[in-house]
């Protein structure tokens, strides 16, 4: 984990790749529970038998659930000290190139895009890229926005 003391040492970071979360496996409860949460009980997300026979061979992950686990990815890379609280702001631009099958691993790379003046503090650009393990290509390539408050 890349630790920074405050938020002047975060922005000397700006165009950095800031580092590697760890894999995480994606289970077939998270997706559940994500369905569950969201009303999106498609069954190539929550039907193993009948996604077995699908596309992708598998039930696979939604890419909203790939994309919500950004900030926990997101918290075992980087971290700036001196910030009272971090507010998730929105994205600039969320992709899915490639599914993730359950039972995958995933893990994200994080980038400063660019860390901004606002009234409130400081507006952080970090472009995730989430990899599945053994992927051709990335599962989600988002750039986050947050607002940082000293």
């Amino acid at each position: 984990m890349r630790v920074f003391p405050d938020l002047d040492a975060f922005a000397a970071a700006k165009g950095e790749r800031l580092g590697l979360s760890a894999w995480h496996t994606v289970t077939q409860e998270q997706v559940d529970l994500f369905a569950d949460a969201t009303g999106d009980h498609q069954w190539i997300h929550i039907d193993p038998a009948q996604a077995a026979a699908g596309p992708f061979g598998g039930t696979i992950a939604h890419g909203y659930l790939t994309l919500s686990m950004i900030p926990a990815l997101s918290a075992e890379i980087f971290r700036v000290e001196g910030v009272s609280m971090g507010i998730n702001y929105g994205s600039e631009k969320v992709r899915f190139p490639s599914p993730v099958r359950v039972g995958s691993r995933i893990r994200s790379s994080a980038e400063l895009i660019d860390l901004r003046d606002v009234p409130q503090g400081r507006q952080a650009v970090v472009r995730h890229t989430v990899q599945i393990e053994g992927g051709a290509k990335p599962a989600c390539v988002a750039e986050t926005v947050s607002l940082l408050v000293p």
